[in-house]
């Protein structure tokens, strides 16, 4: 079997039309943005015909002022209530693993050539597996993974959780000025790790947080678990007003670590990197200002209902009983399908409306008159300046760009964030922001798109706004401080 960054099919192009998309789903999401627009015309053209009108019946300047300012009055108000339940992401951290935990190519084979439950076969695919992913070799794993055989046992676990989640949650603190009792909602995402007491438990404990605070634990969610994290916490503080909440997304690699020789599920043991990242969110008018971006639109979208897309990825016990993540031949497939659904709904809301149209007209070209034309794929460029995608490899990433016809600037800084810290699962969108930052392209008024994936299947886009200029302060912290200037690596795209 091929590793997904080997396989040859094209199935991320999103020029075609999937038949299998619920016609629900996209009327009903698509009906809503065109009556939005619709809407927003019929406005228009009663402010002009009434203003006509004014001109036409010879009014008195007065008339004509005293309509400006009720014009004035309505956008003014319209705008307050507009913004009342927004959300705003104040600051994050991403991160930076100590230097004894990185991992070279070398190192991790040699280690692997000593575990009795690899053969040379084994060893050869994961040697495949690592060159073609589009990692580099500075890569982390945690002190756990380094031991031979390693070391997979619960308390073990535990400490990797300290290790990965408490320094950023110190320095998110830091860098907000606030207490742990400030925080009104807590919410930690982790597929593989489920402990009980729960994460959010540990936090609670190791920071004395107050009594009643919201805590949710989500796991088992793969790696778009911080992009649905964040809409769920967008959801919450719909409701809790004037508070804040925090985010922690990480993945706990030492209770994942397969020792078996299957290869589909000997992927993981290769791609999968230490990484963690902490969000704080808010809804407080007040810290408007000093927040980096504002939430702009969430969309989330998943195919579980369908047998083949649900088993594409799924963890289970192979032929002697040990457990890994079987990784199946259509997993890009499946998340080319379900990218469709996605990107669909999502560019009907977020799109101008000339890429609306252009599209539109295609589809009805390709339907009604020309079964052989292609379907215009519609700029996302023209709406969103900075893109985040999944690190899931190499390829993938060349396979979304390509479907979602981005150039080379649009996904580098997803592929040198998998080339610096591998595949780091839902953390890895805040390690390209952070990229992003570091490098100074994210401007006042930018829009940024991170787009998570991950089993079930499930797709969720977050789409933000940046509200002020990052610093120059700001722009040399975080992951990227010691080496932004080493990046974009050139011979990463080859």
């Amino acid at each position: 079997m091929e590793p997904p960054s080997k396989q040859s099919h094209d199935p991320l192009l999103l020029n075609t039309i999937d038949p299998d998309i619920p016609s629900t789903l996209l009327s009903n999401k698509q009906l809503h943005s065109a009556f939005l627009e619709l809407q927003r015309l019929l406005v228009l053209v009663l402010v002009a015909s009434i203003e006509a009108l004014l001109i036409l019946q010879n009014k008195e300047p007065i008339f004509h002022f005293i309509y400006l300012f009720c014009l004035i009055i309505f956008f003014i108000l319209n705008h307050c209530f507009s913004n009342s339940g927004q959300v705003y992401l104040v600051d994050f951290s991403c991160l930076k693993p100590p230097s004894s935990c990185r991992v070279p190519f070398s190192t991790f084979l040699g280690n692997a050539s000593k575990i009795e439950s690899f053969d040379a076969q084994s060893l050869a695919f994961m040697a495949k597996v690592l060159t073609s992913s589009g990692q580099g070799q500075e890569t982390y794993l945690p002190p756990a993974l380094h031991h031979i055989p390693p070391k997979s046992h619960h308390q073990e676990s535990i400490k990797e959780v300290h290790m990965v989640l408490f320094p950023i949650m110190d320095d998110l603190l830091a860098k907000t000025k606030l207490s742990p009792q400030d925080i009104d909602i807590l919410i930690v995402n982790c597929s593989g790790f489920c402990p009980s007491p729960s994460l959010c438990s540990i936090l609670i404990n190791k920071y004395s947080m107050r009594s009643d605070i919201k805590s949710y634990n989500l796991s088992g969610m793969g790696c778009s678990a911080s992009a649905l994290a964040i809409d769920l916490a967008q959801n919450l503080l719909r409701v809790h007003n004037n508070s804040y909440a925090i985010v922690l997304s990480t993945e706990i690699l030492s209770t994942g670590w397969y020792a078996g020789h299957e290869q589909p599920k000997l992927i993981l043991n290769c791609l999968f990197r230490m990484g963690s990242a902490a969000i704080l969110l808010t809804n407080k008018k007040q810290d408007i200002k000093s927040s980096k971006y504002q939430l702009f639109r969430t969309l989330r979208t998943q195919k579980a209902f369908d047998d083949r897309a649900y088993l594409s990825t799924i963890r289970e016990e192979d032929s002697n009983g040990k457990l890994g993540v079987t990784i199946k031949r259509d997993i890009l497939e499946v998340a080319g399908e379900i990218l469709r659904w996605n990107v669909t709904v999502l560019g009907s809301s977020i799109l101008p409306l000339s890429e609306k149209f252009r599209h539109g007209v295609s589809k009805i070209r390709k339907r009604f008159i020309d079964k052989s034309a292609e379907i215009y794929v519609p700029n996302f460029k023209s709406a969103i300046e900075h893109f985040c995608l999944p690190t899931s490899g190499r390829q993938l990433v060349k396979e979304l760009a390509r479907g979602l016809k981005l150039g080379d600037g649009e996904i580098e800084a997803a592929l040198m964030t998998l080339h610096r810290f591998g595949n780091q699962s839902s953390s890895s969108l805040w390690y390209e922001l952070a990229y992003l930052e570091a490098k100074q392209r994210v401007k006042k008024g930018d829009k940024v798109w991170q787009l998570g994936m991950g089993t079930g299947p499930k797709c969720t886009s977050l789409v933000w706004k940046c509200l002020r200029p990052i610093d120059d302060d700001e722009a040399m912290k975080g992951p990227w401080a010691d080496n932004i200037n080493r990046y974009p690596i050139v011979a990463v795209d080859q």
